[in-house]
């Protein structure tokens, strides 16, 4: 294909903070239809961003009716399975926003539908397209940090909670920084490790802040009566190699140690972090009876050295090359397989069922 025919669903704001502006930038992509719940969202958007002639909707499934090749679904959490779903069984490829749903039972459909349909799915992960993430990962890959068995992911803000939108809305999130936030640094996690097994997770989630009045806020005070998801929560994974996985997260918490979708992992031949702003990353061990501590310099070229073909960007810009690069030619590779999303939802849900009954859970 020449042009790749791409439909939205849900023009709001992680619409239009990241995947509009990046596939504009792309000459091979046509934005052809926008679809909202409210109309002028789709108007706006097609306006900046829609090919000539782009179609508007308020209902998804006329939207799926047209002739595309892919649907980006962008819509609050609860409607991540049945509109992706749908489009792949209208025959549409879907990259949808993470998290892959809000429990792993609407994840499994969505990852049936895949197989089923031969469509192909991906989930918004885009921080593994970082310098630093790129860089570990190939570490990873080539054994230098040896057999990782301890990992801490974090996501961890101290006064950060989204007011915006239903971010606060249980029913239609699923959950509050843990499924939000904390889905970006265990993705991150267990793709550097490339561990998908887990043995038992046990959680906790708390709501200890949220019925703060007048808090201090980097997006203003929130309404504690609409704020009925957990403002952090806490999770320890155990994988059936035996490693350990201690998961952080929090859109309110009184620290001063906030990092927000970082790793950091302990090998038996070397260990790196994450700690510090922007693609900071340390390598750390043992050498010739000496500790040394290294700090790769990934500044230049902003990573694009790491990924062959596609050039400089931002990681959400190089995750819509690639992703576009996939959908054209099979050869090329899927960064983020749904297998992998699948997983993410499936410990997510595990914390938040451990939370309510106080048992670990079991796989």
């Amino acid at each position: 294909m020449d042009k790749v025919r791409i439909g939205i669903i849900g023009c709001g704001g992680i619409a239009n903070s990241k995947h509009l502006p990046a596939l504009s930038q792309l000459p091979d992509v046509e934005l052809c239809a926008f679809c909202d719940i409210v109309e002028e969202r789709a108007v706006k958007a097609a306006a900046e961003y829609g090919a000539p002639g782009a179609k508007v909707f308020v209902d998804y499934r006329k939207l799926l009716e047209l002739d595309l090749d892919v649907v980006h679904v962008l819509t609050p959490n609860k409607q991540h399975s049945f509109i992706t779903v749908d489009a792949l069984e209208s025959g549409k490829h879907v990259m949808c926003e993470k998290p892959m749903a809000i429990n792993s039972a609407e994840a499994k459909k969505m990852l049936d539908a895949a197989k089923r349909t031969g469509k192909k799915l991906t989930i918004g992960y885009q921080n593994r397209y970082r310098a630093n993430s790129w860089y570990l990962k190939k570490l990873c890959e080539a054994g230098e940090l040896g057999e990782v068995y301890y990992a801490r992911a974090q996501a961890v803000r101290r006064r950060a909670v989204p007011t915006w939108g239903v971010f606060l809305d249980e029913e239609n999130q699923g959950g509050g920084p843990l499924i939000d936030i904390g889905t970006h640094a265990l993705d991150l996690t267990l793709w550097e490790m490339d561990n998908y097994e887990p043995a038992m997770v046990v959680g906790q989630t708390f709501r200890k802040l949220a019925d703060t009045e007048n808090a201090a806020n980097a997006w203003g005070s929130w309404d504690p009566k609409k704020f009925t998801v957990e403002d952090s929560a806490f999770g320890f994974v155990r994988m059936k190699n035996g490693a350990i996985i201690s998961l952080e997260a929090s859109w309110a918490l009184n620290t001063l140690l906030v990092d927000e979708a970082k790793t950091i992992l302990c090998g038996d031949k070397a260990g790196a972090d994450m700690i510090g702003e922007g693609d900071a990353l340390r390598i750390n061990g043992e050498k010739f009876s000496r500790l040394y501590t290294t700090v790769p310099d990934l500044a230049m070229n902003s990573g694009a050295a790491f990924f062959e073909g596609v050039g400089a960007g931002k990681p959400h810009e190089i995750e819509a090359r690639m992703w576009i690069d996939h959908v054209k030619d099979d050869t090329k590779p899927l960064i983020v397989k749904p297998e992998q999303a699948y997983v993410v939802t499936q410990i997510l849900e595990a914390i938040y069922q451990s939370s309510k009954t106080g048992q670990p859970v079991f796989f």
